[in-house]
């Protein structure tokens, strides 16, 4: 199991939110923490310990009046590190290759792919074009309703007809080089990871695979690596002690390990 760090920002500063929290009228969030370094920071620090594929999430759209302030951290922090993480948060197959070409190892997707409730098959196609499917993740982010995990977009508010399950896992697997998986509901909350899910994920085999969601203790590290059979990567937030949170970096680092 390989730890993903992260660099979330939202209206020009790395932040960790509550997941569900984040409207785009008023660019509001709830806050877990704010910091006082830069996405350079964050990005020269993975860069140090050699953590590779880590995410870039820009977390304002491009309508916001802070685009262009989240748009520089996030520049920034590729600057810091060419071809040392991924970047998503209102990729297009327009501006794939823009961010690719800034320094990003791949672009990460959600809403483009998701129409009206369903998968664009052609904007898939698009952005397979622009950015190459070995340079294209998806984040298949997901909520839970009426017991079962539906993909959702537009920064996690809106519902697809989309049922996360085996089948579409492996049909989307053949068309980008690996997945993002925010288990929505427990994002930011440090409250326990999503086993269902992690069950679910585990069954792609030889895929990559990072999940995100609800970790907060070093327990809930070690049983996602024994629920996912220690075939999923992870990337956490809020509990992270860079974060604020209670959980050390390096020993997180050497559970993944």
């Amino acid at each position: 199991m390989k730890f993903r760090p992260c660099i979330d920002i939202h209206n020009g500063k790395v932040k960790q939110i509550v997941g569900g929290s984040l409207k785009d009228a008023g660019d509001q969030a709830a806050e877990n923490f704010v910091s006082s370094q830069d996405a350079a920071f964050y990005a020269r620090l993975y860069q140090s310990c050699g953590l590779s594929g880590g995410h870039i999430i820009l977390l304002n759209p491009p309508s916001s009046d802070y685009y262009e302030a989240t748009l520089r951290q996030a520049l920034l922090a590729l600057q810091a590190w060419p071809g040392g993480m991924q970047v998503g948060g209102g990729i297009t197959a327009e501006n794939a290759e823009t961010f690719l070409n800034a320094g990003a190892s791949h672009v990460i997707v959600t809403s483009y792919v998701f129409r009206n409730g369903r998968i664009s098959w052609e904007n898939l196609e698009k952005l397979t074009a622009a950015a190459g499917r070995e340079h294209l993740v998806l984040d298949l982010s997901c909520r839970k309703k009426d017991g079962r995990y539906y993909i959702v977009t537009d920064r996690w508010q809106t519902f697809t007809d989309v049922v996360l399950d085996a089948a579409v896992l492996r049909e989307l697997s053949s068309l980008c080089s690996e997945f993002l998986i925010h288990a929505v509901d427990v994002e930011g909350k440090a409250s326990g990871i999503e086993t269902e899910l992690v069950r679910l994920l585990s069954k792609l085999d030889c895929f990559p695979v990072t999940y995100a969601g609800g970790v907060g203790s070093y327990q809930d590290l070690r049983l996602l690596k024994e629920e996912g059979r220690n075939r999923l990567d992870v990337t956490i937030g809020s509990a992270l002690d860079l974060f604020g949170g209670p959980l050390e970096f390096q020993k997180v680092l050497d559970i993944c390990g």
